[in-house]
């Protein structure tokens, strides 16, 4: 299927997880791909397995190497969709959260949507075409214990692509969110340590407590979230934005 050939698609975090498996599933798709983060290493390795793909370091909390990484990009071609991708997590119970780890959180997941989208922008708004996707979480739609400075980046997050959705709503760009509960990655492996540290819980106990999140009893699948990201980046989609799609097997 080639519903993106001619598309550019610029894809943060690219290089494992979600990133990586969306950036092959939009080549896949006829995209041609960029794969932006802070490891270069990494990123070309996986860059090396999508034809076409180039790789690009980029840190997402730093404005500069921002806007020095979207002009290489661009330069190759106008970019037509992004993926905010990049982001981190971490658990800890909010009496022994600190600023600085508040603050760094929502340094990579809510700067650097700012950023990238911000060093995108002419571009996406420049041609007839132009999709955001950012990855947000289940954690941007409701709370959870441990992670207070993870669900306000996400529900900020997810603001801000409803924002810009209606700011953009007579423009040929949409914006939107995808929003999974745990997926199996290695932030879901952060979170199982983390659970395992604060309750004395086995790790088969601590992913049956994720898991038990999903009424399908599972954690999603990277694969999973790349194909409801590339649905939101085809032409068919256009009148679908400003949403964030929760993907967590049906939880309330």
């Amino acid at each position: 299927m080639s519903v993106l050939k001619g598309r550019r698609a610029v894809i943060t975090g690219g290089g494992t997880g979600i990133g990586l498996a969306t950036a092959k599933r939009l080549a896949a798709d006829g995209a041609s791909t960029v794969l932006m983060g802070r490891n270069l290493e990494r990123l070309e390795k996986a860059a090396a397995e999508i034809d076409g793909a180039t790789a690009i370091q980029c840190d997402v909390t730093d404005q500069a190497s921002v806007a020095a990484a979207f002009a290489k990009a661009s330069a190759g071609g106008k970019i037509d969709i992004l993926v905010n991708n990049a982001g981190i997590a971490s658990g800890r119970p909010f009496h022994k959260l600190d600023y600085d780890e508040f603050r760094r959180i929502q340094n990579v997941n809510v700067d650097g949507v700012f950023h990238c989208t911000k060093a995108a922008l002419r571009d996406l708004m420049g041609g007839d075409y132009g999709r955001v996707v950012n990855i947000a979480s289940v954690a941007g739609l409701r709370g959870g214990p441990y992670i207070s400075h993870y669900c306000a980046s996400k529900h900020a997050v997810v603001g801000m692509t409803k924002a810009l959705a209606a700011e953009w709503g007579q423009t040929k760009v949409t914006v939107n969110a995808v929003c999974p509960a745990y997926v199996e990655t290695d932030m879901a492996e952060n979170a199982i340590n983390t659970i395992m540290s604060n309750t004395g819980r086995t790790r088969e106990q601590a992913i049956a407590e994720l898991a038990g999140m999903n009424p399908q009893k599972r954690l999603i699948q990277v694969e999973e979230v790349a194909e409801c990201v590339a649905w939101l980046c085809h032409p068919n989609s256009f009148t679908v934005n400003g949403k964030a799609i929760s993907l967590d097997g049906g939880a309330p």
